[in-house]
C-alpha cells in the first residue's frame, strides 16, 4: 500500500511539474517594447584538427531590433514580429597583420555595395506560431543570400520551452531536433543528417573510395520572463576521404545573439490574421519559406571550356598519363565540362588530336551531366569500324561511372538496339549494362522501368542463344549486375560441358555475399569440385574450392576437399596445398573450421601434404595504415606438363569495414602440351589452343583480351612475338567523386567537392621460347593517382575555402618465368614495386571580388622506396635457380 502511494505521489507531482512548464510554448514579446540584440556570425574552414587562428573565414556582427507588430488575440503563441539589422562589420576571424588581413581598409558599404548594404539593413518580419517560424516576410527584389543571411537570424528565435523532438522548418531545411530543457536554459540539436534540402549533390558508390562526414549543430537558448535572453549556436561539418583520413575539410559556423537592452517601442497594430497586417503595412513585403534560397554564383573573368582545354591538352596526350599531373588536368577538366553546354563540349571533341582524343573522351563521359552525354551520343558513330577506340573508352567509363543514372543505362540499351559493326564493342555494350544495373541497385533504382528491361534481357539472354561468345556475353554481364536472382543461373552453368561458362559462373558466385550462397548452391560448386557428375578442367576445380572456401563453408565440406588432396593431377594437389596453407597463414574466414578439420589425421598427414608440384597461391599486405588496407593475392595453376594453366593476381582495398576489389588480373591458357609433346591433363585431351586475359577493375568485370585462338592462330604468333605487352585497359578514371552543399544555419553556404583521378596503364603479355624452353607471362600496371578535396564558402561580396590533396605514381609488375628444359620444370614468380613519390599539399584561401586575397600554402613530398613482395619460400628457391644457374 505505501509502494502504490509512492508511485501516485511521484505521478502526481511530474505531471504538476510538467504542467508549469508548459506555460509558453516559445518566446513571447511585449506589446510596445524594441528588444535590442547583438548579432555576430561566424565561418571558419580548416583542417579536420586545425585551430582558429590558422583557420580562414571571416565575421559578420551587426545590431538586430526585434518588436512586436501583431498577436493573435486567442493565442499569446500566434505573433507577428519585426526585425531590423543595422551597424553591420565584416571582418577576419583569425588574427592578421594588416598585410594579410584581405578585410583592412574596406568598408561594410564597400564590400557589400550601396544597394546589397541597404537590402540588408531593410526591415522585414516573421510570424512565429507556438515558437516556430512559420512565415518569412522580405522584399522580393532582395538577394538571395541577403534573404538567406535574415533567415539564419530569424533561425535563432525558434525555441520550445519543453524538452521532446519535433521536425522543423528553418534555414538549414525540414530537420529533426531535439530539445533539452532545464531550470532557464533550452539546449537544442539539430540531425542535420534527417535536413531535406532542395541541393542535395552527390556522392560516388564505392564506399572505400569516397567521402564520409560527421556533422553537429548544438544551440543553446537562455530563457528571462519567457523570451530569450541569448543564443549560441555551434555547427560544425567535417568531410573526410575514407582511404587517407588526413585529407579532411572541417567547417565551422557559429552565431550569437545577446539580449543588450529592452526599450519602448512600436505599439501592436490592428487585424484580423498574419496576411492583413503585413498588407496594412508594407505592400512591398511578400511571404516565403523560411529555407534557404538557392544561390546562383557569379562567375567573373572565368574560361570558357574552350579556352580551360587549349591550355591543359598537352597534359592528355598517351606520354603524360603516367605522370600525376594527368589525373590532375583530368579532374580540372571534368568541373568545366560540368559547367559547359553541348556545343561547348562538343567543340572541344572535334578539336582534339587523335592522340589525346580517348583521353577526352574519359573525362567527358565521366562528367555524367546530360550535356556531356548527348555530345557524346553524338560524337560517336558505332557503325565506324574506324572508331572501335573511342567507343570502348566511353563504355569503359560508363562502367566505372561514380553516380549513373537511368538515362546513361537507356543511352546503352539504344546503342545495343542499334547498329553495332564491332562484335568486342557489342559484347562491352552488354557487360557494361550490367555494371549499370548493380550501380543503380545499389542506390535503390532496381525497379527503374531500364533497369528492369536490362535485367530481363541479360537474365534470359544465357538460355536465348547457342552462340558460345554471346553466352559468356550475357554470363559477364550477370556478373558484373550482381543480381540476386542470376544465382540460380551461375548455379546451372557452373556445371555446363564449356569450362569457360563454369569459370565465369563460378568466379561470378564467389562475389556475392555469402549470406545469398545457399546450400544448393554449395551441394552443386561441391559437385564440380569433386567431379560427380562429369570430369572438369582444372582451373574449373581450382575456381570451384575457391567459392567452397570463401563461402562459410561447413566441416565436412572441409574435410573432404582436404581428402581429396592426393588423389587430384599433380599440379591441383599443390595448388590446393598452397590455398590450404595461404587460408591458415592469413587468417582468412574459413581458417577456423579448416583447423578443426586438421585435426584429424586421416586428412591431414605427411602424404597428403607432401605432395610437389609448381602451383601456388599466396596472399600478403601491399600497404596497411589507420585508414584502409590493401592486400594482394597470387594463384598460380600449371599443367601437369607444367606450361601455364591459369595465373590470377588481385588487389583488395578494404575501409570501415567496406570492401573494394580493385583489380584482378587473370591469364588463362590452354591446349599448349603439342608445343612440348606433352601428354594433356585428364579432362583437357580436346581443349582448342587458346591464351587470353580478363580484367576486373574497380568491381568492373572488363571485356577478355585474346592473344590467341586455334593452333594457326598460335604457331602465326608465336614466331611474331616481340615480348611487347598487349593492351587491357588505358585510360583516365573518376575514383572519388562528392559533390555536397552544406547549408549553414546562418544562412551562409559552404560547397564541398572531393574528386579522386586515376590515370591508368594495365597490360599483359606472354612470351614463349621454343628454342630457350622457356616461357614468360608478365602483367604490367601503372598508375598515377591524385585526389583533391575543395571546400567553399562563396558568397556574392567574399569567398574564402580551401584545397586538400594528395597525389603519387606508381608501378606494379608480376611476371612468372618458366623453364621446361627439364623437369620438373622451373618456375619463378616476381612482384615488384618501384619506388614512387607521395606528396599531398594544403592550400587555405580568402579572396575580394577586387581582386585584394590572401593564400597559404603547406606541404610534403617523399619517395617511397620500391620493394619486391613476399611469396611462399619455395617460389625464392627456384627464383635463384632460374637466374643463377650455379646456385
Amino acid at each position: 500500500m505505501l509502494a502504490l502511494f509512492v508511485l501516485l505521489l511521484c505521478i502526481t507531482s511530474s505531471f504538476s511539474a510538467s504542467t508549469r512548464g508548459a506555460g509558453a510554448a516559445g518566446p513571447r514579446l511585449n506589446n510596445d517594447q524594441l528588444y535590442k540584440f547583438s548579432y555576430t556570425t561566424e565561418v571558419l574552414v580548416d583542417r579536420a584538427k586545425g585551430s582558429k587562428d590558422g583557420s580562414v573565414g571571416y565575421r559578420i556582427s551587426s545590431d538586430v531590433n526585434v518588436n512586436l507588430v501583431w498577436r493573435d488575440p486567442s493565442s499569446k503563441d500566434d505573433q507577428l514580429i519585426q526585425l531590423l539589422i543595422s551597424n553591420v562589420k565584416i571582418e577576419n576571424v583569425a588574427q592578421r597583420s594588416a598585410k594579410k588581413n584581405i578585410f583592412q581598409g574596406a568598408t561594410t558599404q564597400s564590400l557589400l555595395g550601396e544597394n546589397k548594404l541597404a537590402a540588408l539593413e531593410r526591415p522585414f518580419m516573421v510570424h512565429l506560431k507556438n515558437g516556430k517560424v512559420s512565415s518569412f516576410y522580405c522584399y522580393k527584389a532582395e538577394p538571395a543570400f541577403i534573404k538567406n543571411l535574415k533567415r539564419g537570424v530569424a533561425s535563432l528565435l525558434q525555441v520550445q520551452s519543453r524538452s521532446g523532438k519535433v521536425i522543423e522548418n528553418d534555414v538549414s531545411g525540414r530537420c529533426t531536433v531535439e530539445y533539452k530543457a532545464a531550470q532557464g536554459q533550452v539546449t537544442r540539436t539539430k540531425a542535420l543528417e534527417t535536413c531535406k534540402t532542395a541541393e542535395t549533390g552527390f556522392t560516388t558508390y564505392i564506399q572505400v573510395l569516397g567521402v564520409s562526414g560527421e556533422s553537429s549543430s548544438v544551440t543553446v537558448f537562455t530563457l528571462e520572463d519567457g523570451f530569450i535572453k541569448s543564443a549560441t549556436a555551434k555547427e560544425t561539418h567535417i568531410l573526410a576521404v575514407n582511404a587517407r583520413r588526413t585529407t579532411a575539410a572541417k567547417i565551422v559556423s557559429r552565431q550569437n545573439l545577446t539580449l543588450v537592452t529592452i526599450e519602448a517601442g512600436p505599439f501592436e497594430a490592428a487585424g484580423k490574421n498574419v496576411a492583413s497586417v503585413v498588407k496594412s503595412l508594407d505592400e512591398k513585403l511578400y511571404a516565403v519559406g523560411v529555407t534557404a534560397e538557392k544561390v546562383k554564383s557569379q562567375c567573373k573573368g572565368c574560361q570558357s571550356l574552350f579556352e580551360h582545354w587549349k591550355e591543359v591538352q598537352k597534359q592528355f596526350e598517351p606520354d603524360s598519363l603516367s605522370k600525376a599531373i594527368a589525373p590532375r588536368r583530368f579532374l580540372a577538366l571534368i568541373q568545366s565540362i560540368r559547367k559547359a553546354s553541348k556545343d561547348e563540349i562538343l567543340q572541344v571533341l572535334k578539336s582534339s588530336t587523335k592522340t589525346a582524343l580517348p583521353q577526352v573522351v574519359d573525362a567527358v563521359t565521366s562528367s555524367q551531366t546530360p550535356a556531356s552525354l548527348d555530345a557524346m551520343l553524338q560524337f560517336l558513330n558505332f557503325a565506324d569500324p574506324k572508331g572501335l577506340v573511342l567507343q570502348e573508352r566511353f563504355l569503359y567509363a560508363c562502367g566505372f561511372a561514380s553516380h549513373p543514372n537511368e538515362r546513361m543505362l537507356q543511352a546503352l540499351v539504344d546503342i545495343s538496339k542499334g547498329k553495332i559493326v564491332s562484335n568486342d564493342i557489342k559484347e562491352s555494350v552488354v557487360i557494361i549494362m550490367g555494371a549499370l544495373v548493380h550501380k543503380l541497385c545499389q542506390k535503390g533504382g532496381c525497379e527503374l522501368p531500364t533497369v528492369v528491361e536490362v535485367k530481363k534481357m541479360i537474365l534470359e539472354g544465357p538460355d536465348s542463344t547457342q552462340v558460345e561468345s554471346d553466352v559468356q556475353m550475357y554470363l559477364l554481364a550477370l556478373k558484373n549486375s550482381l543480381l540476386p536472382e542470376a544465382i540460380p543461373l551461375f548455379s546451372k552453368y557452373a556445371e555446363s560441358e564449356v569450362g569457360a561458362y563454369c569459370t565465369i559462373s563460378l568466379t561470378a558466385l564467389q562475389r556475392y555475399d555469402v549470406a545469398l550462397i545457399t546450400d544448393e548452391v554449395k551441394q552443386t560448386v561441391n559437385r564440380v569440385y569433386h567431379q560427380n557428375r562429369r570430369v572438369y578442367e582444372k582451373n574449373v576445380r581450382a575456381a570451384a574450392a575457391d567459392v567452397v572456401f570463401s563461402s562459410n563453408p561447413s566441416y565436412m565440406e572441409v574435410k573432404n576437399m582436404l581428402l581429396s588432396i592426393g588423389n587430384l593431377p599433380r599440379e591441383l594437389n599443390k595448388y590446393m596445398l598452397s590455398k590450404v596453407n595461404d587460408i591458415l597463414h592469413f587468417e582468412m574466414p574459413a581458417s577456423k573450421i579448416l583447423r578443426q578439420a586438421m585435426k584429424d589425421m586421416i586428412s591431414h598427414n605427411y602424404d597428403r601434404f607432401s605432395k610437389v608440384g609448381s602451383s601456388s597461391a599466396f596472399s600478403g599486405f601491399m600497404a596497411r595504415t589507420a585508414d584502409a588496407t590493401t592486400t594482394y593475392s597470387l594463384d598460380i595453376l600449371y599443367s601437369g606438363s607444367g606450361v601455364l594453366r591459369r595465373s590470377n593476381m588481385n588487389i583488395y582495398g578494404a575501409s570501415n569495414g567496406a570492401m573494394l576489389h580493385g583489380l584482378q588480373v587473370a591469364i588463362e591458357a590452354q591446349g599448349m602440351e603439342s608445343l612440348i609433346a606433352a601428354e594433356p591433363d585428364e579432362g583437357e585431351e580436346d581443349l582448342e589452343s587458346f591464351a587470353g586475359m580478363s580484367a576486373l577493375l574497380f568491381d568492373v568485370q572488363l571485356r577478355p583480351v585474346t592473344f590467341f585462338k586455334g593452333y594457326s592462330d598460335l604457331m602465326s604468333k608465336m614466331f611474331s612475338m616481340s615480348g611487347e605487352p598487349m593492351n587491357v585497359v588505358k585510360g583516365l578514371i573518376l575514383l572519388t567523386d562528392h559533390s555536397q552543399v552544406i547549408q549553414l544555419q546562418s544562412g551562409l553556404k559552404a560547397n564541398a567537392e572531393f574528386q579522386g583521378g586515376l590515370a591508368i596503364d594495365i597490360s599483359g603479355g606472354m612470351e614463349v621460347s621454343l628454342w630457350y624452353r622457356e616461357s614468360k607471362t608478365s602483367v604490367n600496371n601503372k598508375g598515377a593517382m591524385v585526389v583533391t578535396g575543395n571546400v567553399t564558402v562563396d558568397m556574392d561580396f567574399v569567398r574564402t575555402g580551401m584545397e586538400v590533396s594528395f597525389e603519387t605514381e606508381a608501378s606494379l609488375d608480376f611476371i612468372t618465368t618458366v623453364q621446361f628444359s627439364e623437369y620438373p620444370f622451373l618456375v619463378c614468380m616476381q612482384m615488384d614495386k618501384t619506388t614512387f613519390p607521395f606528396s599531398e599539399s594544403l592550400t587555405k584561401y580568402e579572396s575580394l571580388p577586387s581582386g585584394k586575397s590572401y593564400v597559404s600554402r603547406r606541404g610534403r613530398k617523399q619517395l617511397l622506396p620500391g620493394s619486391e613482395f613476399p611469396l611462399h619460400q619455395e617460389n625464392s628457391n627456384m627464383c635463384k635457380r632460374v637466374f643463377d644457374p650455379d646456385w
